[in-house]
């Protein structure tokens, strides 16, 4: 892994680092080391001035805003905890920018594009959980949108450890560059 640069207007976005979600076993890095290092970059990109979006993932206790379609899994329940999808506690800073999605992805049915392009962003470093769920559903449409990509490998986890490293290993390198979170802050110490 190694990291090239970081462009001028990059954005830290954090996908599901949320109550309900990091309540979950996750792997090969436990959610709380996860949030850990999601922290670390939040106050390394607030300190430099750049923006941090926090996204999160929510639907309609009665489901009616479920994404349809037919699969084999069974679908999530519609019944959770109160508070399952507010972002933990350490992240969320005033002046940081929440996005709430309803799918796997971050780009689609929200306003994250408007968000980045009215900030002129043109660099998103990327973490959350699940790796093989939201942050690859969100690096596959900001690559499509021709966003510059890092991967914060310490800052993503997975619920099973064959898809994280399929995503870090195999899909993240042919879409952006890869780093971990204490290689990340040096780099924006030294690019700032």
């Amino acid at each position: 892994m190694t990291l090239t640069t970081l462009d001028p207007r990059t954005a830290l976005v954090l996908v599901d680092v949320q109550e309900g979600i990091v309540a979950m076993d996750t792997v090969p890095i436990p959610s709380s080391e996860v949030v850990q290092h999601a922290a670390t970059l939040a106050d390394a990109f607030r300190a430099h001035g750049l923006p941090v979006i926090l996204v999160r993932v929510t639907g309609a206790a009665d489901g009616s805003d479920a994404v349809p379609g037919r699969s084999e899994a069974a679908p999530p329940p519609n019944a959770r905890a109160e508070g399952w999808d507010r972002i933990v506690a350490p992240l969320q800073q005033d002046g940081d920018v929440l996005v709430t999605k309803r799918q796997w992805g971050a780009f689609y049915g929200t306003d994250l594009d408007l968000q980045l392009r009215r900030r002129g962003i043109t660099q998103i470093v990327l973490g959350g959980i699940s790796t093989s769920i939201g942050v690859e559903s969100t690096a596959r449409a900001a690559h499509e949108h021709g966003y510059h990509l890092t991967f914060a490998t310490d800052a993503m986890a997975d619920r099973l450890a064959g898809s994280h490293a399929h995503s870090v290993d195999v899909i993240f390198p042919r879409l952006g560059e890869r780093g971990t979170t204490a290689e990340i802050v040096d780099l924006l110490a030294a690019t700032r």
